[in-house]
């Protein structure tokens, strides 16, 4: 049935050439100004990430897998912006060098616009927002009309993933002002955001997405309007939890070191740190 399916769209459709030049692109550029310049020390780590974030981003955009997603079947759709919200967009800043970043996007001109734009509950409470609006039935199915349409909604989100992202991660050691701890429940306060739509998706037990309905069973016949719509839920919730829980650990491990680091250490002439508790010692005479 998929090839069936398939023989109604063009190679340009369903292998995405523009996905492609774009990527490589990007990929020439990255390992030719950033990974290859003796201007910066890129870890294989970084670079790893970074054609990792590409991968993901051409077999979500570019293969055929977009069309599944694009016409056929809600839940792949959720899949797709899942993937490039709470995968691809962080692995893509993880890919870049500290003094890279530094350097084009903490410079003078841009200072004030990222303190601006990238104000930590400003970001949580924007991304999300969007994100729900833009799964809300009625707004959707305007959007999902138009290509046009649905193409900026994506940009859009992708942005403001973006910025959530990093005040997440905080590639610049003097970007952050948060503590690990408010860091920590940024995080949990941005993962609970999300869950009313979740929850919706999964607990409804009516198609609100006409254009799936349509086509619901095409690919997966044992799945129908409504399953497809708990399984976006669940699809959903799961990368982004999985994403958040990774960011968690991370910060939870960095937070645990520091404190680790400071055992043992004397603050001032009075003070020392045992086992995380701050003891005060008598002034000597």
């Amino acid at each position: 049935m998929g090839g069936s399916l398939f023989s109604n769209y063009t190679w340009y459709e369903m292998w995405g050439p523009v996905w492609i030049a774009v990527l490589a692109l990007l990929s020439y550029l990255y390992i030719r100004k950033i990974a290859l310049s003796h201007q910066y020390r890129v870890a294989g780590e970084k670079v790893k990430y970074f054609f990792f974030a590409a991968i993901l981003l051409y077999l979500a955009k570019g293969s055929p897998f977009s069309i599944i997603a694009d016409d056929y079947m809600f839940s792949m759709h959720v899949l797709q912006l899942s993937i490039m919200l709470f995968v691809v967009t962080p692995l893509f800043i993880l890919s870049l060098p500290t003094d890279f970043i530094r350097r084009y996007f903490w410079d003078y001109r841009m200072r004030n616009a990222i303190k601006l734009f990238a104000h930590p509950w400003m970001t949580a409470i924007f991304f999300n927002g969007l994100l729900t609006v833009y799964f809300v039935p009625s707004v959707f199915n305007t959007i999902h009309q138009s290509f046009l349409l649905t193409s900026i909604a994506q940009i859009i989100l992708m942005f403001n993933a973006f910025l959530m992202w990093w005040t997440i991660i905080t590639p610049l050691p003097e970007v952050s002002k948060l503590s690990d701890f408010t860091r920590t429940a940024y995080v949990f306060c941005t993962a609970m955001l999300l869950m009313p739509i979740g929850i919706f998706f999964i607990i409804i037990e009516t198609a609100h997405y006409p254009a799936y309905e349509a086509v619901a069973g095409m690919i997966i016949p044992a799945i129908n309007a409504i399953y497809d719509q708990q399984l976006a839920g669940g699809l959903l919730k799961a990368i982004q939890l999985t994403s958040y829980g990774i960011a968690l650990f991370y910060l939870i491990m960095r937070w645990a070191k520091k404190e680790e680091d400071k055992e043992g250490k004397i603050d001032d002439e009075s003070l020392r740190v045992v086992q995380g508790v701050v003891i005060h010692f008598p002034d000597k005479k």
